[in-house]
């Protein structure tokens, strides 16, 4: 027989709430606008959490203060059909502000926005009016996340970009022991799959759209290399570096990026039992396991003031701490 036991919070003194948020996930729709017979699509995925200015909710079980997650998913619905989608980083301030100046029991509230790569058809070099076909070169993302009284700060990314060069990448001189069974290689394949997310710092009047593409661009030439000769890559981890390094350079408005490389191995094909020579050129993908290489970098200045903002943040909690003594 199962016995059912009521929890009374009020009996443990010594613990104290840390985070407590919710929200509405995987919120997918379509938005399309017409400009007389040209058609445009957006198709996005969005996820909106909130953390109220109390935390009775889970304390009390008093929901008066708790906006449904799904007023939220209708929220953002309707923004989307009042705003319109102009760029993903746009749509995202919007929903954060939404909340922000609607619901005065809001704390902090963060959205985040992925968009479907649809691409406009194109027909003898002419774009086609209102036909689109998906392509998979990376999933372009955004983050926006406000708390009350502090700044809108905005993050931007592309992920699931699958990117190869069949030459011009070894790996020697690591660490070996008993273990090592891995040869040295200074030609191989380096193939894997790029996940990149950067920040703006505080939001202001960014083109977007603009800087999305020239971080894209930044993450290929730093990737590749010149396109007639390459550039000699001595590890994943050295890739991930140059492509940081190269849009810290080109890109002001980025303050802190971060870069994960998941590699995908390629064996050569041992054809000698068919009485062949295989000089590279049968191989097969090893995808798992796999390795994965990160790194973040950030500007410094920009670092020495999130270490006030953080401290002053740790200080209040968001006012948690002391709203579940109230």
């Amino acid at each position: 027989m199962w016995k059912w036991v009521v929890f009374d919070s009020s009996t443990i003194k010594d613990v104290e709430v840390l985070n407590c948020e919710y929200g509405k996930n995987t919120i997918k729709f379509l938005r399309l606008h017409t400009e007389g017979k040209k058609h445009f699509v957006k198709e996005v995925e969005v996820c909106t959490h909130l953390r109220l200015t109390s935390c009775h909710e889970y304390l009390d079980g008093n929901n008066s203060a708790v906006i449904p997650t799904d007023t939220i998913k209708n929220i953002v619905l309707v923004l989307a059909k009042k705003n319109g989608i102009t760029t993903l980083e746009q749509f995202a301030i919007d929903i954060c502000q939404h909340f922000m100046t609607t619901f005065c029991q809001v704390a902090y509230v963060k959205t985040y926005v992925q968009e479907v790569p649809w691409q406009r058809l194109q027909e003898n070099g002419a774009p086609h009016i209102h036909s689109f076909i998906y392509v998979p070169n990376g999933i372009r993302f955004c983050e926006a996340e406000q708390c009350r009284n502090g700044p809108l700060v905005v993050f931007a990314g592309i992920k699931d970009l699958k990117l190869m060069k069949t030459t011009q990448s070894g790996f020697e001189g690591f660490c070996k022991n008993e273990h090592t069974t891995l040869p040295e290689r200074n030609d191989r394949i380096l193939c894997g799959e790029l996940f990149c997310k950067w920040s703006y710092g505080e939001c202001k009047d960014f083109d977007f759209d603009c800087i999305w593409n020239k971080i894209r661009e930044c993450i290929l030439e730093a990737f590749a290399g010149p396109p007639d000769c390459g550039e000699y890559s001595p590890s994943y981890q050295k890739t991930v570096n140059c492509i940081q390094m190269h849009v810290l350079c080109k890109v002001p408005q980025v303050q802190v990026i971060e870069v994960v490389l998941n590699n995908t191995f390629y064996n050569v094909v041992d054809m000698k039992n068919l009485g062949l020579t295989n000089d590279k050129e049968v191989l097969v993908p090893v995808e798992s396991p796999y390795g994965s290489c990160a790194c973040t970098l950030g500007r410094k200045t920009f670092l020495e003031a999130q270490v006030h903002m953080l401290r002053d943040e740790r200080q209040n909690l968001f006012g948690l701490a002391a709203a579940q003594r109230n």
